[in-house]
């Protein structure tokens, strides 16, 4: 999971990407890149791509002083989240470029099921060797070697567009958005098949009538740049504004049912953001309050005896506070977080995730010591948190702890964009709720039902892969594609 954006059509765009971005810095800590393209027409001398990228946060990645040389009026940037290749590994920090066809900037958030495959037919029928071991490679030597061949050499038209665009389709398996620049002819976004992977897109009037465009991973980017959210990008389709300003859309690839990740609403997406029309604030209330009913029912059945209800700072806040209205026990907020230690789950090796955990957050003993204490969270994906989580609360002098999550049991791989593609990691994978509480040191622990987190989310079109097994694409590839993960977070970098 990652953060793209796409800004066409202003003066210093980059300036916006920029802006932008510290808006998108929950979908990925790992790295940071902006890329810009400058016709040359107020400065010759600037004509050209303009990039720079680096490994850490935003704000370390750049300086004023950067964002003044990525001129120009347009300009993409990226948010990395690594769920392929090395978090660590400056070659695999987006955007990518190509100096051919025409000059292409790419930049996208997702995961290629079968890249593996698809490099490997690269490699050998098309000679193509990749400098990174980004599953991007894939997406732009498919999207740039189907260009070259329709446009010979021409301008580019959304015909041309389409052609290359479905070339991905047809060979790249998975969930992922993608955004590109195309020198001298504009910007261009697509979305998966499935929509899988989220992609909005919106607007804001110059002061000269015409319109400047943004695509963006989340809508929260728009009303700080000043944008207005003009719809969600459908499923399949393509956009292109081109170098005049105009808007040109079309919808590639039909699909009956789209598989809208769920996890965008329970835990990665900003509260502020509303996918698919449907707000992640008001879906996490709901969280919270079905996830009431049962522990009102473990209550009732004396299974349960909580005294106050306690979130896992920050994303479980909303629906714990919904929750402990329901059943009517006390909210509190008793783990300190420190806000300079990076979001524990989506940091790239176990010991990483420990680490952070102990960093950040300290419990207000005086409010845990001798009570029953419930904690909330989001998910439990592979337990590391949780279990350090519990024991933090325990040690702080709690009598009993009891562990809900807002999502169902994990128990199956995803291979569209989030980094569990191996279900070994998982701690709900042949578990019983009795045998993970145990395993958690947790007195009780309680999920909430797969039919109600559907209902919290409002949307029938969802992906739950990860909880009910019912991948939306073929995953026959997601075996390999999760053995080259384990070899990747093997590699050890200096």
């Amino acid at each position: 999971m990652c953060g793209i954006i796409g800004i066409t059509g202003v003066e210093q765009a980059a300036k916006e990407v920029f802006v932008g971005l510290f808006t998108l810095q929950h979908r990925g800590q790992d790295a940071a890149g902006i890329l810009s393209y400058d016709d040359g027409s107020e400065n010759p001398e600037q004509l050209g791509f303009h990039i720079w990228k680096d490994t850490g946060l935003v704000d370390n990645v750049f300086n004023e002083h950067i964002i003044e040389r990525l001129s120009g009026t347009v300009a993409i940037g990226h948010t990395r989240y690594s769920t392929v290749g090395s978090s660590e590994d400056k070659s695999d920090v987006q955007p990518f470029a190509l100096n051919y066809p025409y000059g292409i900037g790419i930049a996208f958030n997702g995961n290629i099921v079968n890249y593996g495959e698809i490099s490997e037919k690269l490699r050998k029928e098309h000679r193509r060797h990749f400098l990174s071991t980004s599953d991007l490679e894939v997406i732009q030597n498919l999207f740039a070697d189907r260009l070259a061949q329709v446009t010979n050499g021409n301008d580019v038209t959304m015909d041309h567009l389409s052609q290359a665009v479905q070339a991905v389709y047809d060979e790249a398996i998975g969930g992922y958005s993608v955004v590109t620049l195309i020198a001298d002819h504009g910007l261009v976004a697509f979305r998966d098949p499935k929509g899988i992977r989220p992609m909005i897109l919106g607007r804001k009037q110059l002061a000269n009538g015409k319109y400047s465009y943004c695509v963006a991973s989340e809508a929260i980017v728009f009303s700080f740049l000043g944008y207005e959210a003009m719809r969600d990008v459908e499923a399949g389709e393509l956009i292109f504004i081109d170098r005049d300003g105009n808007l040109h859309s079309r919808v590639l690839e039909q699909t009956n049912q789209r598989a809208h990740c769920m996890f965008e609403w329970v835990y990665f997406s900003g509260v502020e953001s509303i996918l698919e029309g449907l707000p992640v604030y008001e879906a996490r209330l709901k969280l919270g309050k079905g996830l009431a009913k049962m522990i009102q029912k473990a209550i009732d059945s004396n299974e349960m005896r909580p005294d106050i209800v306690v979130p896992v700072p920050e994303t479980a806040r909303i629906a714990s506070i919904a929750l402990a209205e329901e059943i009517n026990v006390p909210y509190r907020e008793v783990l300190i977080k420190n806000r300079y230690i990076h979001r524990s789950f989506i940091l790239g090796t176990q010991n990483k995730r420990a680490k952070a955990v102990d960093l950040k957050l300290n419990p207000v003993r005086t409010e845990i010591k001798g009570k029953n204490v419930l904690l909330v969270d989001d998910s439990i994906v592979r337990g590391t948190t949780s279990s350090r989580l519990i024991n933090l609360v325990r040690s702080a002098g709690a009598k009993e702890v009891y562990f809900a999550s807002t999502c169902s049991p994990i128990r199956q791989p995803c291979y569209y964009g989030i980094d569990f593609p191996n279900e070994k990691e998982l701690l709900a994978t042949g578990r019983s709720e009795a045998e993970i509480a145990e395993k958690l040191n947790a007195d009780k622990v309680v999920y909430l039902e797969q039919s109600s987190l559907r209902k919290a989310i409002g949307h029938n079109e969802l992906c739950m892969a990860c909880l009910d097994g019912k991948y939306p694409t073929d995953v026959s590839s997601g075996k390999k594609f999760s053995q080259q993960r384990q070899r990747q977070r093997s590699r050890v970098w200096p």
